[in-house]
């Protein structure tokens, strides 16, 4: 499995649009075939502070998941809401394993 894990800070004025775009992106993304998880968290000391964790059946299911409209439409939607740069890191999935080891 492939984890995607993203830090955004969005600016407090543009908290409510971010949840609204990211929700689309959310529903879109649990349609997709490689997509097997994708929640949406608020740290409980900042309302500003999001982590996406996301999870796909493989690096081309992710790399398939960029290339969709609903991506597309989030990265623009929330590109102007962000206080600064969103951080994302890439993770191969140890355990669970998909072979149930």
């Amino acid at each position: 499995m492939y984890v995607v894990c993203v830090t955004v800070f969005v600016s407090p004025e543009g908290v409510d649009a971010f949840v609204e775009a990211t929700r689309d992106n959310h529903v879109n993304t649990r349609q997709e075939p490689g997509n097997l998880r994708f929640d949406v968290l608020r740290a409980e000391d900042d309302p500003t502070r999001f982590f996406l964790y996301e999870v796909y059946r493989s690096k081309e299911s992710f790399a398939s998941h960029q290339q969709t409209p609903h991506n597309h439409r989030w990265r623009e939607a929330a590109a102007p809401l962000m206080a600064q740069p969103r951080r994302g890191v890439r993770r191969l999935s140890i355990l669970p394993a998909e072979d149930g080891w």
